[in-house]
């Protein structure tokens, strides 16, 4: 048995899985919120958007069972367990460090992502407008930059969507929302993806703790099964 201030660790160990199960609801949390934001935007969010949330849904639920793993290691005072477990945190410390840096880099790109697939979408308006209408009501704007953008598509009608709940609209920009979708649109995707970057790395950074602490104590066994 580990003796004196190994103990402590021991204890700690044990708290940090606790942290770690929070972690990672925290994770997962957060990554089906930003899902479940992007899902009627679709057409507007290219796929690498959303899939840096999935990366922190998957290690959410990794970290479940990585926690668990390393209380079975730290109960059972097995050396072999608790190394494996601060590997397997080592992993997911990468992980997440990788799903943070994602979001921030697409957090710079999101604009040109957006603008095209605004672009090419208003094309097809007539065959399918739900989306159009779903971000002009949500949003409060119209057109990709303003109305003036619905005049050469659409047979130069701008759709009712664009027209405040009170007020009067002719079809022809009179009466409609005076902003355009871009920018609206694009500053509300980045803080979705602003919130993934800085939940994946400040939460990583919590795991080195963990680390340290599983790395300790896996040594303090050596020690102990090598004076047996």
């Amino acid at each position: 048995m580990v003796e004196g201030g190994m103990k402590c660790v021991k204890l700690l160990l044990f708290a940090f899985n606790f942290i770690f199960v929070v972690v990672g609801c925290v994770l997962i949390g957060v990554g089906t919120y930003i899902q479940v934001q992007f899902k009627d935007y679709l057409n507007f969010v290219e796929g690498q958007f959303s899939s840096a949330a999935a990366l922190l849904i998957a290690v959410g639920v990794i970290i479940f069972f990585i926690a668990a793993f390393g209380c079975c290691g730290a109960w059972k005072e097995n050396y072999v367990c608790v190394m494996i477990f601060s590997v397997l945190l080592g992993i997911v410390f990468i992980l997440e460090i990788a799903g943070g840096i994602a979001g921030y880099v697409l957090h710079d790109k999101v604009e040109d992502g957006v603008k095209t697939l605004m672009n090419d979408s208003m094309k097809r308006y007539d065959a399918d407008p739900t989306i159009w209408d779903l971000v002009q009501k949500d949003f409060k704007c119209c057109g990709t930059n303003s109305s003036e953008d619905w005049k050469n598509v659409n047979n130069g009608t701008v759709p009712a969507s664009c027209c405040p709940p009170d007020g009067t609209c002719d079809g022809k920009g009179s009466g409609v929302y005076s902003v355009g979708c871009l920018d609206a649109f694009v500053d509300w995707v980045k803080d979705k993806i602003f919130i993934v970057g800085g939940v994946g790395i400040g939460l990583a950074f919590v795991q080195i703790v963990g680390i340290l602490f599983a790395c300790c104590f896996g040594r303090a066994l050596k020690k102990e099964y090598e004076v047996v």
